[in-house]
C-alpha cells in the first residue's frame, strides 16, 4: 500500500471519504494538552465517542494520512487546545485561503490549475485522502491569490516543476486506473488530467492512455491482461533470491506460494529496504506493532522486521492466520492485511480496499499459472 502500513492490529472503522474540509493545523506536539494512547483493538470512531469529539476532528488534529491506520501505543491529540498550543509554540502561519465550491465534472487537477496551486497543496489543506474522491457541492479550501502554497521542486532553481516523462499505455481487458497508476508509479489524478477523462471509472479495453510522470522502475503491479509486463518481469528475475525466500516460507506455513508472492510484490516489490511513511518495514510491509503482535501471539519469539528472513516469516505467518480465521476467503484475508482484522470483523471490506484486493488476486493468478 507508499502509502499505508499493511498493519492489521488496529483500524479506524470509518472511511476517509466521509471527511469534509477542515482548517489546516500545524503538526501537534503531543503532550501539550489532552491526549490518548491507542489500545490494541481501538478504532478511531470508538476513540471519538470516548473523548466526545468526531473522527474528522481527530484526523485533522493529528494529521493522520489515513484514518484507517492507527496502531496500538500511538498517542493522539484529542482536543483543539492541545493542537492549538502546538501551533502557538512556533509553527509557521498558514497561507491565506479562500473557498471553492466544487461543480459537477471538476477534479483536483483542474482546480489546482485554476488557482495556480498544486494537487498536493489541496490535499493538505482539505485533509483529502483520495484525490479522486471529490463531489459536486463540496467546499474546498484553496490558496488565496498570491498565496499558492507551492514549494520549489528538487532540481528546479526557478521553483517550477521539472517536466515528467510520459509513456503510452494500451488498456487491457480487466484493467482499471488504479492498477495502471500503480504499475507506472503515478497517480490516478495525473492520468485523468493528461487524458481529459470525464469519468475515471469508465475506460475501455484497447484505448490508449498517456501516462505522465511514469516511473517504470518502481515496484508497480502487473497488468491483469493475462501476462506480466516485460519491465516488471525483469525486476522480478533480479530479485529471485527474495522470491525463493517467500515461496519457502509459504510452504512452511501452509500458505499458497502464489498468494504470498503476490502480497509481497504488491507491498514492496520484493524489496527489504522499503519503509513506508507509516513506518511499515520490509518485504511484507509490517509495522513494529504488527510485528510484535505476530511475534507474541503466533510465533512465540521476537521478530526483527529489518531482517529479510524474519520479516517474510512474520508476514507469511500473518497471512496464514487470516486464511484460517476467514476459512480460506481470499477477499477477507487480503482486506484484513490491508485495513486490519478488527475492521473486517466489524465493518466488512471497505470500498477503498477493493482495488488492493483485485490487484493481488490478479498477481496471484499470474504467479500460479
Amino acid at each position: 500500500m507508499d502509502r499505508r502500513s499493511g498493519a492489521p492490529a488496529v483500524a479506524a472503522g470509518v472511511l476517509a471519504l466521509a471527511l469534509v474540509a477542515l482548517p489546516a493545523l500545524a503538526a501537534p506536539a503531543l503532550g501539550v494538552g489532552p491526549t490518548i494512547t491507542v489500545r490494541a483493538g481501538d478504532t478511531l470512531s470508538a476513540i471519538a465517542l470516548r473523548t466526545h469529539t468526531t473522527v474528522a476532528r481527530l484526523v485533522a488534529l493529528n494529521h493522520l494520512a489515513d484514518p484507517n491506520r492507527i496502531y496500538a501505543g500511538q498517542r493522539l491529540v484529542t482536543s483543539a487546545g492541545a493542537a492549538g498550543a502546538a501551533t502557538r509554540a512556533g509553527s509557521r502561519p498558514a497561507p491565506a485561503t479562500r473557498m471553492h465550491l466544487v461543480v459537477a465534472g471538476e477534479h483536483l487537477t483542474g482546480i489546482a490549475i485554476r488557482y495556480g496551486t498544486t494537487v498536493a497543496t489541496l490535499l493538505r489543506l482539505n485533509r483529502i485522502i483520495d484525490p479522486n474522491r471529490i463531489y459536486a457541492g463540496q467546499r474546498l479550501t484553496v490558496p488565496a491569490a498570491g498565496s499558492t502554497g507551492r514549494t520549489a521542486s528538487a532540481g528546479s532553481s526557478s521553483g517550477r516543476p521539472m517536466p515528467n516523462p510520459s509513456v503510452t499505455h494500451r488498456i487491457a481487458a480487466g484493467e482499471n486506473l488504479t492498477l495502471i497508476a500503480r504499475h507506472y508509479g503515478t497517480s490516478i489524478a495525473a492520468i485523468v488530467s493528461a487524458n481529459r477523462l470525464a469519468d475515471a471509472s469508465f475506460i475501455r479495453a484497447g484505448e490508449l492512455l498517456r501516462i505522465p510522470g511514469a516511473r517504470p522502475g518502481g515496484p508497480g503491479v502487473a497488468p491483469v491482461g493475462g501476462h506480466i509486463a516485460t519491465d516488471v518481469a525483469r525486476r522480478m528475475a533480479s530479485r529471485s533470491g527474495t522470491r525463493e525466500l517467500i515461496a519457502r516460507e509459504a510452504r512452511r506455513a501452509g500458505v499458497p506460494a502464489s498468494l504470498a508472492l503476490a502480497v509481497a510484490w504488491q507491498e514492496s516489490g520484493w524489496q527489504q529496504g522499503v519503509v513506508s511513511s507509516a513506518g511499515a518495514i520490509g518485504v511484507m510491509q509490517l509495522t513494529p506493532a504488527t510485528g510484535d503482535w505476530v511475534a507474541t501471539a503466533m510465533l512465540g519469539r521476537a521478530v526483527n522486521l529489518h531482517d529479510a528472513g524474519q520479516n517474510v516469516r512474520a508476514g507469511v505467518t500473518l497471512l496464514h492466520h487470516y486464511l484460517v480465521r476467514y476459512h480460506g476467503d481470499r477477499q477477507r484475508t487480503l482486506a484484513a492485511y490491508y485495513q486490519g482484522q478488527r475492521a473486517v470483523d466489524e465493518h466488512g471490506i471497505y470500498p477503498v480496499s477493493r482495488p488492493y484486493i483485485a490487484s493481488i488476486l490478479a498477481l496471484e493468478a499470474l504467479f500460479g499459472s
